[in-house]
């Protein structure tokens, strides 16, 4: 069984900078991709950033630029670098990751408990 736990969290004020993690543990033979996503109130769950075998990255249009994502394999933790935060930004974080947990498994999607990011005017 894979687990992803999410860390980092917290409320800054505009303009400052935080900085997500996602630790996964369990059986993992391979990470292939994990991503960030979040849901504010009201709001369906949006993807914020991806990466994919450790050196593809996409990004949402609105954190171009302000969000950093990057994958340790060999520590399987998924970080998610946030700097110039907008009130916008407010929201639960989730990760996700794409994991084959053994050569005998196909890939499977694991999700985390989320973490609340909170920005203030």
């Amino acid at each position: 069984q894979v687990q992803l736990v999410e860390s980092g969290g917290g409320l800054v004020q505009a303009g400052g900078s935080l900085d997500l993690s996602c630790a996964a543990s369990g059986s993992i033979l391979r990470v292939y991709t994990m991503g960030w996503y979040r849901q504010a109130p009201g709001q369906q769950r949006e993807l914020v950033a991806q990466i994919t075998r450790g050196t593809l990255r996409t990004y949402q249009d609105s954190v171009k630029g302000r969000f950093t994502i990057s994958l340790d394999n060999i520590n399987n933790i998924g970080y998610l670098q946030m700097n110039t935060l907008k009130p916008e930004d407010t929201a639960v974080y989730y990760c996700s990751a794409e994991v084959q947990p053994t050569d005998r498994e196909s890939v499977q999607t694991y999700w985390g408990q989320g973490t609340q990011v909170t920005v203030s005017t």
